[in-house]
């Protein structure tokens, strides 16, 4: 088939990419930067330099593509990590979710394209109330904090917009992202921060996290282009695990000292209240769904494993070979 993929560098782009050529078929994806078309035809893709906010250079890029399944894997995302204005850190983010999602279901409905698949994400904008582990039936959270509001927003448009644009809509809530190309991974600024004993424990720790090894997105996102109904699928691990667990774990993988424990007050005024939900309250999500209706398995089952093997970049042709090998 003929797929699309806006935000081919990206730390999931450049890891699907590869996967989608050894599969057989023919790959357009796009940058933003005329600098780093030779790193997409590296990959064996038909480069595109697209800013996925001007609706003419998506339409124009995805008319001459052709393809009958668009990816949507555009982010802005930097490595700040400084989230105490949450929003203002995802603004751009959240425009290609908005907006950007809009302009590619525009190109991809001129086309004929038959399927879509975006990139959502399961996390700390789950409910926070009832269960700790959550599935796609569960609600968002219908009381974000001030500081989210508009980033809960921009992945509220993004699903609806996915669902209803009268094509096959799938849209992969990915959880928190590890390993090359990610701040999880092992040259990441979140391990850096671990190092240097300044990414504390908060709180009580008892806020859940579902992660995912940037590879299994890749692996997931491949099942979507080529099966699974329409719908919303949680895409992450099978061990969800309270901050509590999984902090003093990454620290011991990467030879980092033990990470300090400091009061919700105290790291509310350091970083912020988004920082402290997210290790205090946020819920994790199950991915029987996904590994049911994609026909998924994740090659990393668990974070501990992950951490501890995960975090380096694997050359392309193992990783490929490895997928391929299911």
């Amino acid at each position: 088939m003929k797929v699309f993929v806006a935000g081919g560098l990206g730390a999931i782009g450049r890891r699907l990419v590869p996967l989608l050529i050894a599969a057989g078929h023919d790959v357009a994806a796009t940058t933003t930067s005329p600098e780093k078309k030779r790193a997409l035809l590296e990959l064996g893709a038909a480069p595109y330099v697209v800013d996925g906010l001007d609706r003419d250079a998506v339409l124009d890029a995805v008319a001459q593509a052709e393809p009958e399944v668009v990816v949507h894997e555009m982010t802005g995302l930097s490595e700040a990590t400084n989230l105490r204005h949450f929003d203002r850190v995802f603004a751009t983010t959240n425009r290609l979710r908005t907006v950007g999602t809009d302009h590619l279901l525009e190109a991809a409905r001129a086309v004929g394209a038959r399927r879509f698949v975006a990139q959502s994400f399961a996390g700390w904008n789950y409910g926070r109330s009832g269960p700790l582990v959550k599935t796609e039936e569960d609600p968002l959270d219908p009381a974000p904090l001030h500081s989210m509001r508009q980033s809960l927003a921009a992945f509220r448009h993004l699903e609806s917009a996915v669902l209803r644009a009268g094509l096959e809509g799938l849209v992969l809530r990915y959880g928190n992202l590890y390993g090359p190309g990610t701040s999880t991974a092992a040259d990441g600024v979140f391990v850096e921060l671990l190092r240097k004993r300044r990414m504390p424990l908060i709180g009580d720790g008892g806020g859940i996290w579902s992660f995912l090894h940037v590879d299994d997105a890749a692996g997931a996102t491949l099942a979507a282009v080529e099966g699974g109904q329409t719908g919303v699928y949680n895409v992450c691990d099978d061990e969800p695990a309270p901050a509590q667990e999984w902090l003093p774990e990454l620290a011991a993988s990467v030879g980092a000292p033990p990470p300090r424990r400091v009061p919700a007050w105290l790291g509310r005024l350091a970083a912020g209240e988004a920082v402290v939900l997210m290790f205090t309250q946020t819920r994790g999500a199950s991915n029987a769904k996904a590994k049911k209706g994609l026909v998924w398995t994740p090659r990393w089952p668990s974070w501990r494993e992950g951490f501890r093997e995960g975090l380096g970049a694997a050359p392309a042709d193992e990783h490929v070979a490895a997928r391929a090998a299911g």
